[in-house]
């Protein structure tokens, strides 16, 4: 397609405004979805001499085959922007009036990365922000997103979690290394009204500092550097205490999730798929058994990518959508948990849209 064509095809797309929604009915409406993964990839079998492991070992206490990682010179910026032009074209548009990026891992502690993705995408001088929330950074994201769209601050919204957490886990530390991998994954928001398919339902969100230790990186932050100490090298890299983080995911997320559904109106046997962040398989497992959500209702990619942070729910609704398991009308039930603590669950009905996903990770 030369340029002629991809400015008639962008027309065709963006042409027609929506009726505006009626006032005080103003909602954010998912209309574009999207999922990339890098090309590199890190099998068990990779990991199992150093880590003194084995395949079986890996998938049988998180459900992961592989992940992904980013070639050298690559990171946040790059993939937050492969994602974010996917899930443009997903929404049939070339400009939005914001981008929140959710992420953990930026590429320079400052100035946040949402901007640069934003001229990468070739967006002008719309408003970027970056959201730091880990693995539930996406729904805060998306929160943030949405109250933008429904005080009428924007019309249009790209909403990306991008994760490189290749440069943050230490590849000699069995607890995380075998976990997280690299990728990113975008959703777009348009106002529409709360009554249409991918209409963003109740929004919980919830945060517990006590146990912000569980989950950490000591170092490189103002308190270390104002500590007036050296700290080790491995302190530069993520640190999870894995028992413990187990409880309080399967806890905070049921909880919100239960939230959610009585503000939503919605029963248990209402929820056609339930998406939680891919932190682990029985995670994931164990909470849909909390909720009283069947199996073969649970969304699941984590086999293939691991615990991609802020980048898991985006990516998984993304993959979802494209395979088929994820249709229009059904009515969809999202989790996360992460570090801080921070946690968040919400609720929509799936609309009719055409989802892109890279599937390097299914050949």
């Amino acid at each position: 397609m030369d340029a002629s064509e991809r400015a008639l095809d962008r027309a065709a797309h963006n042409a027609g405004p929506r009726p505006a929604p009626a006032p005080g009915r103003r909602a954010a409406v998912l209309s574009g979805v999207a999922g990339w993964v890098p090309p590199g990839t890190v099998a068990n079998a990779d990991l199992a001499d150093r880590l003194d492991t084995t395949d079986e070992w890996i998938r049988t206490r998180t459900g992961i085959a592989q992940r992904h990682t980013v070639p050298p010179g690559t990171a946040t910026r790059e993939m937050a922007a492969e994602a974010g032009r996917l899930a443009l074209k997903s929404a049939g548009r070339d400009t939005v009036d914001a981008v929140v990026l959710a992420t953990v891992t930026p590429d320079r502690h400052c100035p946040a990365t949402a901007p640069e993705v934003a001229t990468a995408l070739g967006l002008g001088p719309v408003a970027a922000h970056d959201v730091s929330a880990v693995c539930a950074g996406f729904l805060y994201a998306l929160a943030s997103a949405a109250g933008s769209i429904a005080a009428g601050f924007a019309d249009h919204v790209l909403v990306i979690g991008a994760e490189t957490f290749s440069a943050i886990v230490d590849p000699d530390d069995r607890n995380t290394a075998i976990i997280f991998g690299d990728a990113a994954g975008a959703v777009v928001l348009r106002a529409g009204d709360p009554d249409e398919p991918g209409a963003l339902g109740p929004v919980r969100l919830g945060s517990d500092g006590a146990h912000s230790d569980l989950i950490q990186i000591p170092a490189g932050g103002a308190r270390q550097r104002l500590a007036g100490t050296d700290p080790a090298p491995g302190e530069y890299c993520l640190r999870m205490q894995g028992r413990k983080v187990y409880r309080h995911a399967k806890e905070r997320m049921s909880q919100a999730a239960h939230d959610v559904l009585e503000r939503s109106g919605w029963s248990i046997g209402d929820v056609d798929r339930l998406a939680t962040h891919q932190a682990n398989a029985r995670i994931t497992e164990a909470v849909a058994d909390e909720l009283g959500v069947p199996r073969d209702r649970v969304l699941s990619n984590i086999e293939h990518v691991g615990n991609t942070s802020a980048a898991s729910l985006p990516l998984l609704l993304a993959d979802a959508a494209s395979s088929g398991l994820l249709l229009p009308h059904h009515r969809v039930l999202l989790a996360a948990f992460g570090a801080g603590l921070v946690w968040g669950a919400a609720s929509l009905t799936w609309p009719d849209v055409t989802a892109l996903s890279v599937h390097t990770y299914r050949g």
